[in-house]
């Protein structure tokens, strides 16, 4: 039985607990064992399946070849507190499982989990509002559109006013904008940008959107030193001063200049063991309980490199500022750590870069009910962001730049032509109030008249237009709003100014119009009959 790839989607994390019991029941091999003078058919060794489930792990493309031998025989713990596994004597739950020769064997129930299955509900975009003044006002403040792509008719009824057209508009009043109504647009094109990424439909299955505060993302995107490091408002937020001279110490070994410390034998060692225990004992890894499902679901778009660091850069975004501060300064020091060549061995059985995700792995990332497969998926990611935390620890440049140029044009008043749907083709989301009659007429005359007053000035200053068509446009102008055309051009004079007469010119009066030069008079012979 081959393996397959787990993508991102809901309940990622059983789908993969289930995925790996069919893989371990259908290679395990099963075959007579003797024990205690008595013979067991069917079963196994306890180092049998340590020896089997950790190749199987190292191979599957879900987990990696940095699974350890130790967290094969932890997940085989758990096989047997979860029934998977049982020993020959039915034993389950109860004993705990060793690397040895005790048998076990597989119970005759199943015991891949299930899980339930949401029906996907899609809600229809609304309309945009109607020209009628009298419509209902709409009961959403905030309302999603639709987006489309802006086609030559759609283009040409936004310019209809330049090239010769002047339709019914209408002034789309939108209220100002506060410091909540921005927050909440980082929030929602956020979570749509992580949604595309995900390839999801819905975010609901794989992180509560009502827990994102955006005051974070915010935070995280412009309040950062020159490295890119979170800058806290909060000073006891901050790790400890000889945290951060601990860690500084590691991170540049042994080129560091401001410990006073003696160094002896095994220094680095100590310093390491004290920066481990210090984060063993954090009330929540740095990734959060509740951001957990979200972190899994980039699991499955490892093999595509470049979509993983987006979905890791936009995750990393939700994070507290605290947790982001403390993330980036944590990875620095285990990737320059990993990859220094002067650092003496931390560990007497394994090497520096693996020591640093099975060390940190479990402060980073892990379940609030510790779900079964959490150290393998918490070292799989970790592994990954230690070798490109660069890169997932910036700023999505594309989303602020995206979010930036939302905000300012939605702080643009405009005028909205019947039948068009400018807003809906710009923006995802819209943000506006309906107005009514009453406000609609007084907000008419102080704004919409002084945006047709420019336009009118547009058709004017054309220099590009003939006489004859600049007429035309002004009469069709005049047609359509004969007040703003006649504060304009209150005169007639005033009109004529812009369209000066020139003099005719009469040609020079020519007495003789020959067509053939003069020719003198020339006596002819004549011939006498």
């Amino acid at each position: 039985m081959e393996h397959k790839i787990i993508g991102p989607g809901p309940y990622r994390a059983t789908k993969l607990w289930n995925e790996i019991i069919e893989l371990f029941r259908a290679g395990m091999s099963l075959r007579k064992h003797r024990i205690h003078f008595r013979s067991y058919d069917n079963c196994f060794s306890a180092s049998e399946a340590v020896e089997y489930l950790h190749d199987l792990l190292r191979c599957n493309q879900n987990f990696g070849p940095d699974v350890s031998r130790n967290q094969t025989i932890q997940l085989l713990k758990k096989f047997l507190k979860n029934h998977v596994i049982e020993d020959v004597k039915g034993r389950w739950g109860t004993e705990d499982f060793e690397d040895n020769g005790c048998l076990y064997r597989f119970p005759p129930t199943s015991p891949l989990k299930s899980y339930p299955k949401k029906a996907v509900c899609r809600s229809d975009p609304p309309k945009f509002p109607g020209w009628e003044e009298n419509e209902p006002e709409p009961s959403q403040e905030h309302i999603p559109m639709k987006s489309i792509t802006m086609s030559s008719d759609l283009w040409y009824k936004r310019h209809s006013i330049a090239i010769g057209e002047v339709p019914t508009c209408r002034l789309m009043h939108r209220r100002e904008l506060m410091d909540a109504d921005v927050e909440e647009i980082w929030k929602s094109m956020t979570l749509l940008h992580l949604q595309r990424i995900l390839g999801l439909d819905l975010l609901n299955d794989v992180l509560d959107t009502k827990l994102v505060n955006p005051k974070h993302i915010m935070h995280n995107v412009y309040c950062t030193n020159k490295q890119g490091v979170v800058i806290l408002e909060d000073k006891s937020e901050e790790l400890p001063h000889w945290m951060l001279s601990a860690m500084k110490c590691l991170a540049n070994w042994p080129d560091f200049s401001d410990m006073t410390q003696p160094i002896y034998v095994g220094f680095e060692r100590d310093i390491f063991k004290t920066i481990a225990d210090y984060h063993s004992h954090l009330k929540e890894p740095l990734l959060t309980y509740q951001l957990f499902d979200a972190f899994v679901n980039v699991l499955g778009l490892l093999q595509k490199r470049q979509i993983a660091i987006e979905a890791l850069q936009v995750c990393c975004l939700l994070l507290p500022s605290e947790n982001r501060r403390k993330l980036q300064l944590l990875m620095r020091m285990m990737a320059r750590i990993s990859l220094n060549k002067r650092m003496p061995s931390l560990s007497d059985t394994v090497g520096n870069r693996m020591l640093m995700v099975q060390t940190f792995s479990h402060c980073i990332l892990c379940s609030k009910d510790e779900v079964d497969l959490d150290e393998l998926l918490a070292t799989r990611l970790v592994a990954f962001m230690m070798d490109n935390y660069l890169e997932i620890l910036n700023i999505p440049h594309t989303l602020q730049t995206t979010v930036e140029e939302h905000v300012a044009h939605l702080r643009r008043v405009q005028i909205k032509y019947q039948g068009s749907d400018l807003d809906a083709a710009l923006s995802t989301h819209s943000y506006y109030s309906r107005i009514n009659t009453a406000n609609f007429k007084f907000q008419k005359s102080s704004h919409a008249e002084e945006q047709l007053a420019m336009l009118l000035e547009e058709i004017i200053l054309n220099k590009k237009l003939s006489v004859k068509d600049k007429k035309k446009k002004l009469k069709q102008f005049q047609k359509s709003y004969p007040g703003i055309y006649k504060d304009r051009f209150p005169t007639p004079e005033s009109e004529a100014v812009l369209f000066p007469e020139k003099p005719k010119l009469k040609p020079p009066l020519l007495f003789f119009a020959l067509k053939k030069p003069f020719q003198p008079f020339q006596r002819t012979r004549s011939f006498r009959m």
